[in-house]
């Protein structure tokens, strides 16, 4: 058998902690992290070195696929284009 008689007024320690606890203010949640990162970069000042346009991946991958394009070797595209131009003329006579 338990010992309830060992600590006198036991239960009303209990209930006032109980109460204690009820009186306090509930708590708030903060928020999430990435709320919070999507916030900061909301705003944050774009920076002033670059168009708003280039910070897009899809626009930067476009611009870089076509710098690549009009910056390749012009020598490699006319020999390239000299073969086959040759292998389909006729043979002269």
């Amino acid at each position: 058998m338990s010992n309830s008689d060992a600590r006198p007024g036991t239960d009303q320690e209990w209930e006032d902690l109980m109460a204690q606890l009820r009186t306090q203010p509930l708590a708030q949640h903060r928020p999430f992290f990435y709320t919070r990162v999507q916030a900061r970069l909301a705003t944050a000042p774009p920076p002033a070195w670059r168009p708003g346009w280039i910070r897009r991946p899809a626009y930067a991958l476009l611009l870089g696929a076509l710098v690549l394009l009009l910056g390749g070797d012009d020598a490699a595209i006319a020999s390239a284009g000299g073969a086959t131009v040759a292998a389909s003329a006729p043979a002269p006579r």
